[in-house]
């Protein structure tokens, strides 16, 4: 029976996509003003992917956006839970925050290495995050998320060859206002969360708006050695805008935050049967359906960040001058079990393995736009960016080692038979990325029907790094004293889009573009650097092509958007599976060319006020085109032609709905559900199609459901959820290097049902 449900599930899903705005009513931050839109219908749903706001039937580009309403209705924390809404997004789940990856069509970087930087850009408020791991903090306060998928360097810069993920946070109102939300989650480990937002207007024509959040959370993996839970978190933080109208033509906005996080996250379980005699200390393996963990260490990542954001826009005449400064600090632990056992015995491979990863960064952005009128012949957007990005990090990794010839495999090392040695290194690294940009994109208007588009975009880089490694006594994972090392690589680029755009009838717009994106260049900085890792990892581009058909349907209330594509990439920059004093790591390296080309189509019908249908479908296929022979001219770690990409389903889809039950009395009724479904992805690209098998992610599905008590004039509402209604268990990775020759997986919240409950009042 679960099976024919789930198969109904993921037909539904094949036949439309989430996206645009679930919630009609949404307003829409406007960049160069301190008001906002609401958006009347699907069709009118306003969107700044271009760096001007204009309605999303109206941007040649594929993009997705999610509301912020839509975002808390359906629990996500974080951009993690936004990949089950968007069909070409997926989420690389790692031990620790710092080394999660998003990817687009395929498309994306997982790297260690804090001289890499990621092929999606996450960009909040105009403000760019640098760092990957930044971008996985919570979404509070959200407006919309915008997903911009392909290239799209000329007005985003570097590290967009993969997509844009845009968000755009709400803005003051002008009235005394807010909210308070408080929410319980339970049966997978109990989390509370609280969230509240304060709309003070301080004088005419000045606002602030002050969102304050707190959350808890139990985890879902038990850990048998210390007798608790795992994968929890405790996060805490406080936003704060205040936007002034100081003339008729200067509006300035002020944003400052601070988060604070300390997760025990993310436990790896052991999935599958060691070779050797680990099997009796660890937990039984269930693959994906394993729930527990047996390690002396709580694997956990503690994170502090902050910032300060400046935005001013001047109108001059037609023109519109906007200036964008940020300073960001961004503070990450990694405190990691690397041997995944109780803790050290007697025997091969059974050694102990515990890291310890403070990382300090800042980033400093400055940005200057030129923005003309819309409705002239040549309209225009100039601009120039400058950042500076810098991290350093003091890795240090202890073991505990014991080798005998009397004593039996499993003897502890804690025996006082038994000679233990402590191998101890700690490494020193840093990496300080320096970026200028001119950037330009234009519209020509040759007709109402028919237009041009053009974009270039010149970037210059620098990158330096240092590392030095000071090792006590080699031993596993940890090999002898290196440097120090300095580095330095420097690269121009010219990447850029060409297009045009044809309303075929006032109500459907059709457009093919053409996208040059650059991804600049790196060093595989990390831990175990030695003298053969010092090459510079050359810069990655992306040639890509794009034909999308935008429809607006029955005034506005249907709208149906469709996308195919075709990129490219050469140099492409990825990690790689290698062994590094006896343990699995990963090296991060040009791999090859890699291409993707797929087919999206994105859905929103609403066919009254009440009653919304949301979904999309993609499909996509992203493999290896030709993987690069090292120069050592090893071939065993060279990936063959035509294997498909990591996090790369074939399928992926989504479909919810909403509908609101207008009662006439004291309260109304709301009901909502949602599914996805994804098909087989591949969690570690490898050479070996034995560990490829291994480590594919089955297909599954999803389906949420809620269920609300609303105020008819919204002052209050009660919600119950339950979330993964079928209780289909996945894992959101699965790696190699466990013990013995294990499987490890990592098995996100979203694998088991579970039910919550929300109020929120609004005044």
């Amino acid at each position: 029976m679960k099976t024919i449900l789930m198969v109904g599930v993921a037909a539904l899903a094949l036949t439309a996509t989430p996206a645009f705005a679930q919630d009609a009513a949404t307003p829409v931050a406007e960049p160069q003003a301190a008001e906002t839109a609401e958006a009347s219908a699907p069709g009118d749903v306003v969107v700044t992917a271009q760096k001007r706001s204009e309605r999303l039937q109206d941007v040649p580009v594929a993009v997705s956006v999610i509301s912020g309403d839509t975002l808390a209705a359906k629990g996500a924390v974080n951009l993690e839970g936004a990949q089950y809404l968007v069909p070409t997004l997926n989420f690389r789940k790692s031990g620790t925050a710092i080394n999660q990856s998003l990817f687009l069509r395929g498309v994306g970087t997982s790297t260690f290495s804090i001289a890499g930087e990621p092929s999606i850009s996450t960009v909040v408020d105009g403000v760019v995050y640098s760092r990957a791991g930044e971008a996985f903090s919570d979404l509070i306060d959200i407006d919309r998320i915008e997903v911009l998928r392909g290239p799209q360097g000329t007005l985003f810069g570097k590290n967009t060859s993969a997509g844009v993920i845009n968000i755009v946070t709400k803005r003051p109102g002008n009235e005394f206002g807010g909210y308070l939300e408080g929410a319980y989650y339970f049966d997978n480990g109990n989390e509370y969360r609280v969230r509240g937002a304060l709309d003070l207007p301080l004088s005419e024509g000045v606002a602030a708006r002050v969102t304050g959040f707190y959350g808890k959370y139990d985890g879902n993996i038990r850990n048998r050695t210390t007798g608790t839970r795992v994968n929890g978190y405790e996060h805490y933080g406080v936003r704060g805008m205040l936007v002034a109208d100081l003339a008729p033509n200067f509006t300035a906005t002020i944003i400052a935050d601070y988060r604070k996080s300390d997760d025990d996250c993310c436990a790896e379980v052991i999935g599958t049967t060691p070779n050797n005699a680990t099997a009796s200390v660890l937990p039984t393996p269930r693959g994906n359906e394993t729930r527990e963990v047996a390690q002396n260490l709580v694997t956990a990542t503690l994170e502090k960040s902050w910032g300060l954001s400046a935005q001013a826009d001047w109108t001059l005449g037609t023109q519109t001058v906007t200036y964008i400064g940020s300073y960001r600090e961004y503070d990450n632990t990694e405190i990691r079990d690397g041997d995944f056992l109780p803790q050290a015995y007697t025997g091969a491979g059974l050694n102990q393995l515990h890291d310890f990863g403070p990382q300090t960064s800042n980033t400093l952005t400055q940005e200057l736009r030129l923005t003309s009128p819309a409705d002239q012949f040549f309209s225009y957007v100039l601009g120039a960016f400058y950042s500076r990005a810098e991290t350093e990090r003091t890795f240090t990794r202890n073991d505990i080692t014991c080798t005998t010839a009397v004593l039996p495999p499993l003897t502890p090392c804690t025996s006082p038979l038994v000679l233990a040695s402590t191998p101890s290194g700690t490494a020193n690294f840093g990496s300080t990325f320096k970026n200028f940009a001119l950037f330009g994109q234009g519209t020509l208007n040759f007709t109402d029907r028919f237009r041009g588009i053009v974009g270039l975009r010149y970037t210059t880089d620098q990158l330096n790094v240092f590392h030095q490694r000071v090792t006590t006594l080699a031993g596993p994972g940890i090999n002898p004293s290196f440097g120090p090392f300095r580095g330095k690589t420097t690269n121009d680029n010219w990447s850029g889009k060409a297009g045009v755009q044809f309303d075929i009838v006032p109500q459907s717009t059709a457009y093919a573009t053409y996208s040059r994106g650059y991804k600049g260049p790196a060093f595989n900085v990390f831990f175990n650097l030695g003298a053969t890792g010092t090459n510079v990892i050359e810069p990655e581009t992306a040639d890509s092509y794009e034909v999308g058909l935008k429809n607006t349907l029955f005034d506005g209330k249907l709208v149906i958007n469709l996308a195919g594509y075709y990129a490219k990439y050469n140099n492409f920059q990825a990690n790689n599976p290698d062994i590094v004093a006896g343990v699995l790591v990963t090296r991060f390296t040009n791999a090859g060319d890699v291409s993707t080309r797929g087919v999206e189509l994105d859905l929103l019908f609403q066919p009254t006020r009440d009653l919304t249908f949301s979904g999309g479908v993609a499909y996509t296929d992203a493999h290896i085109d030709q993987f690069k022979v090292p120069t050592n001219g090893v071939t065993t770690g060279v990936i063959p032609s035509g294997t498909r990409l990591g996090y790369a389903p074939e399928w992926k889809g989504s479909l919810g709905a909403d509908y609101r039950i207008r009662t006439g009395g004291f309260v109304d009724v709301a009901l909502g559900a949602q599914g996805s479904y994804q098909s087989e992805q591949i969690a570690q690209l490898d050479a070996n199609a034995a560990i490829r098998a291994a480590t594919t992610i089955k297909g599954y599905g999803l389906v949420d459901l809620s269920a609300a008590l609303v105020d008819p004039d919204d002052r209050f509402r009660l919600a119950f959820q339950v979330k993964n209604v079928f209780d289909e268990s996945f894992a959101a990775a699965i790696t190699s290097g466990g013990p013995g020759g294990s499987f490890r997986y990592i098995i996100p919240r979203e694998a088991d049902r579970y039910y919550g409950v929300t109020g929120r009042v609004n005044f």
